[in-house]
């Protein structure tokens, strides 16, 4: 990897047989680790290659991206190297929203077009809710940590914890509640949209509003849960990940 490639991006398990790189972005307030366990799995007929945002754990030092379109153009800038072969991505949430911008950027300035975007835990960009998250004091940023059940009761309960990691949460969450995708953006790229029958942030027509977002196509797939549905099935996720990167 490059200087700018390994800032951006972790590798947890080495893969040199791969056919596929799979890019993974998290959610707000997420970290590359978070996608660690996916990446223990699928490795090694996948690379998974989870993306770093500024502003925590070993960039906490850097400054925080508050605006989504900038967060794309710089990802899309420090992956741009690593498209010398088959891409993908998964993002869920926030990154859900980044992998479908980053995905456009590649296929303009690239010309080339990943094998499949899996988008978690998102509803489509051009749907649009008023959310002001980022506009709450601290106690009531982790109100809404607690009631998505994101984030461990430990973490939420440690003062040090909280000082450390709410700078970029509230970033994150500036960036997504302030994003608008346009209407009539959509990539070549087959869609699979992964949600949770309970989560209060997506609606299932909300999830196959990512429909108009794509020239390929699209399927939408329900998991019991809210919106970390995916804490308690990462095992079926994974296996449906690998089958659609097996017949990408």
């Amino acid at each position: 990897m490059t200087e700018e490639e390994s800032l951006w991006i972790r590798r947890f398990h080495q893969s040199t047989e791969a056919k596929v790189r799979l890019f993974c972005l998290p959610h707000a307030g997420g970290s590359a680790s978070y996608f660690f366990p996916m990446s223990r799995t699928l490795t090694p007929a996948v690379e998974v290659l989870p993306v770093q945002y500024p502003g925590r754990q070993d960039r906490r030092f850097e400054p925080c991206v508050e605006d989504l379109h900038e967060l794309a153009d710089l990802v899309f800038e420090a992956i741009r190297g690593l498209a010398d072969r088959p891409v993908a991505f998964f993002g869920h949430s926030m990154g859900a929203a980044l992998a479908f911008e980053v995905s456009l950027r590649m296929e303009a300035k690239l010309g080339i077009s990943p094998r499949h975007l899996i988008v978690s835990g998102r509803r489509a960009p051009s749907t649009s809710r008023v959310e002001q998250v980022h506009l709450r004091d601290d106690s009531g940023i982790v109100a809404e940590l607690r009631d998505l059940s994101g984030t461990t009761d430990d973490m939420l309960g440690d003062t040090d914890i909280l000082r450390m990691i709410l700078p970029a949460i509230r970033a994150d969450y500036r960036a997504i509640e302030t994003y608008q995708g346009r209407p009539d953006d959509a990539v070549r790229a087959p869609i699979t949209v992964l949600t949770g029958d309970a989560d209060p942030r997506v609606s299932l027509a909300e999830a196959h509003r990512w429909r108009s977002h794509t020239t390929g196509t699209s399927e939408v797939l329900v998991f019991p849960g809210g919106h970390f549905y995916l804490n308690d099935c990462r095992n079926d996720v994974n296996g449906i990940v690998a089958r659609i990167l097996a017949e990408a």
